[in-house]
């Protein structure tokens, strides 16, 4: 019988820490029992969320009065840049899913370079094992602390690893192109977040340096064996959730459409959140509304040679707190589907 697991999550003010509460609340082997957030210490979750309002949960506390002794797990939501001094200073028998950008990086000079100080707790990246769960399952089983991949890196490397590491594809000249809902910019309030700002538009940005590059590039490289560099722009589009990327590619010399669509096949039978939609179905994000799933299809382009790969995701579940939950699972032992099985929400 599986015991259930006492759990923490800090920076629960947020979205990801609002929809990690909605998916765990349907998780039989999890009791919330503490949340923290700073700004609105002290209050009940229902002044912050009201959709959450009619669940027990414990009042919103401050990170300096967090008690972890009866935690077993933490999902730490905090920024990047004061992750790693908070969870370096956990006690050492708790299970820590992080999903700030803080561990997702092995080089720490590359943190450093790309996030604009130096890494806190080098030691501990060591320990932290990289939670793109599909791809990573046995070292997840094992981890005391799970990096959970960021959102436009899950829309990208979970088509892009099994072609990269079979030589399918070309490991020049990959672009991605991807469109995301404005809850991955977070919930603080920010003027370029306006409606008035982001409604009737579509806004391309971190053009040719977002800080998701070097982690889509680490994954890449690490399937292919050798360095890949991509070409990577991400857009704000109009809408709460969801990521659609669009990835070109280059086939190898001597391989097809049908060769990428029958190794990707193989790949994923048997998992139970990737689908590659059938031969000429366009993914999109109301297939995954909701939902822990990655839905992916494959096109063959006009020009030779060239194939397009559609990739859909919610950023705020397969592409944080879903995959979180479904870290945690693996961590624990529990069925990997549990409170995760969500049909998409449409319309």
């Amino acid at each position: 019988m599986n015991k259930k697991q006492r759990i923490a999550i800090l920076g629960a003010s947020g979205y990801t820490g609002a929809e990690l509460i909605r998916l765990l609340l349907a998780h039989p082997f999890a009791e919330i029992k503490m949340l923290t957030g700073d700004s609105q210490a002290g209050k009940p979750l229902a002044d912050v969320y009201s959709h959450l309002g009619f669940a027990k949960l414990p009042k919103l506390v401050a990170l300096s009065a967090a008690d972890y002794t009866d935690i077993d797990i933490v999902f730490c939501c905090l920024p990047h840049g004061t992750t790693q001094e908070v969870i370096a200073g956990l006690p050492v028998h708790i299970k820590i899913i992080d999903l700030s950008a803080d561990f997702r990086l092995s080089d720490v000079a590359s943190y450093a370079e790309w996030y604009g100080h130096e890494h806190k707790a080098p030691k501990l990246q060591k320990e932290a094992v990289y939670g793109l769960t599909e791809l990573h399952r046995e070292a997840i089983k094992n981890a005391r602390l799970v990096a959970n991949p960021g959102c436009y890196p899950t829309s990208a490397q979970l088509p892009l690893m099994p072609l990269l590491k079979e030589k399918l594809i070309a490991s020049d000249a990959i672009i991605i192109d991807a469109k995301s809902g404005v809850t991955g910019a977070g919930r603080a309030a920010k003027q370029a977040n306006l409606f008035t700002e982001i409604n009737d538009g579509v806004l391309a940005y971190g053009i040719g340096g977002h800080r998701h590059v070097p982690e889509i590039e680490q994954g890449l490289s690490e399937a292919a064996g050798s360095k890949i560099q991509v070409s990577f722009t991400p857009h704000l589009m109009p809408m709460n959730r969801g990521i659609l990327s669009t990835i070109y590619v280059n086939l190898a010399q001597g391989k097809s459409l049908g060769d990428l669509a029958d190794c990707l096949n193989k790949a994923y039978v048997e998992e139970a959140f990737v689908k590659i939609a059938p031969s000429g179905v366009s993914p999109s994000t109301h297939m995954v509304r909701g939902t822990n799933l990655c839905v992916m299809g494959l096109f063959q382009d006009r020009l030779p040679g060239r194939v397009i790969i559609v990739s859909a995701i919610d950023n705020l579940v397969k592409g944080a707190s879903g995959q979180a939950v479904q870290n945690m699972n693996v961590m624990c032992g529990f069925p990997e589907t549990t409170a995760l099985l969500q049909t998409a929400l449409f319309p």
